[in-house]
């Protein structure tokens, strides 16, 4: 088990590798690389000839870190419930491995975590760049974007071009956060996750996107509301105590969850864990994962 630690992209590897050691069962491949080629591990959670499945996606933004230990926790309880025979709340664990696959991707941003974890300094083929994205501070510690200035949860094909408008009015150029990218999907993080949805969207039946903070949650995109969306995510709420909400001002644009529901027709809950400001303390990992364990254990049968 991980620990207690905000992780970068090395380390969430070398945990990786421990439960490859510890679980026979256990394996792990990559959704992709990051912009400055860091690896975007993908767990696989589930018997391969389930033809159900749900994704869960941690840490599109680097002050939302935490989310990446969050999944990890609920990756090792899952397998200590398999291995041991355990039940998972009122889940048989063998019965859910046998009938639901759970993709987990932990850390979609590596790059963004890195920066704001450990600043960048001149090897950074993008440095001059991005120092002047940071407004000429070395201080990352509010990083949010990618590694050239991009923030992910915009760079979705979803009213990205009234966000563009937006952001013309409003000023908004790479940075720490805010903006979109040059076009949908022009980062290589976002491009490979909607290409695996692309791919295995027959079997995905509902995506949950793991953010901090304002224990609330988002299921719509303007007018638009999936099939058992609503009351699923009314089970969502009743589960973890928090609110449905409907998002404003920027957040409704180039998301996840926006696309998710736009273009795909998935199912798709973003979840703004915890509360206070940005980067939270890590030591909140542990009420956030207590508040929310048993809505990830549980979101698989759901459908």
């Amino acid at each position: 088990m991980e620990q207690l630690k905000e992780l970068t992209s090395k380390d969430l590897k070398e945990i990786l590798d421990g439960l490859t050691q510890k679980y026979e069962e256990f394996s792990y491949s990559y959704l992709g690389m990051s912009l400055l080629s860091r690896p975007i591990p993908i767990i696989t959670l589930g018997d391969k000839r389930a033809t159900k499945s749900v994704l869960y996606v941690g840490t599109h933004h680097a002050t939302e870190n935490i989310c990446t230990n969050i999944l990890l926790r609920l990756i090792n309880d899952y397998l200590c419930a398999y291995k041991n025979f355990k039940q998972l709340y009122s889940i048989n664990s063998r019965y859910l491995y046998k009938m639901r696959k759970i993709h987990i991707i932990p850390m979609l941003n590596p790059d963004g975590v890195e920066y704001r974890l450990n600043g960048i300094d001149a090897t950074n083929p993008l440095y001059q760049r991005v120092l002047k994205y940071n407004e000429n501070e070395t201080d990352f510690s509010k990083w949010n974007a990618n590694a050239r200035g991009v923030d992910l949860n915009h760079n979705y094909n979803a009213g990205f071009t009234e966000y563009k408008q937006l952001e013309r009015e409003r000023g908004i150029l790479p940075g720490k956060s805010k903006y979109s990218g040059e076009f949908p999907e022009s980062e290589p993080e976002v491009s490979a996750l909607c290409n695996f949805i692309r791919f295995n969207q027959e079997e995905i039946q509902g995506v949950i996107s793991l953010h901090t903070q304002g224990e609330e949650i988002y299921y719509t995109s303007g007018d638009k509301i999936p099939k058992k969306s609503k009351h699923i995510a009314e089970i969502i709420s009743k589960m973890t105590g928090y609110k449905l909400s409907t998002p404003e001002d920027t957040a409704c644009y180039g998301g996840l969850t926006d696309w998710l529901i736009r273009e795909m027709d998935i199912p798709a809950f973003t979840l703004e864990c915890g509360l206070g400001q940005n980067p939270l303390d890590i030591a909140s990992v542990k009420s956030i994962y207590a508040r929310i364990k048993e809505l990830l254990f549980t979101f698989p049968i759901l459908f």
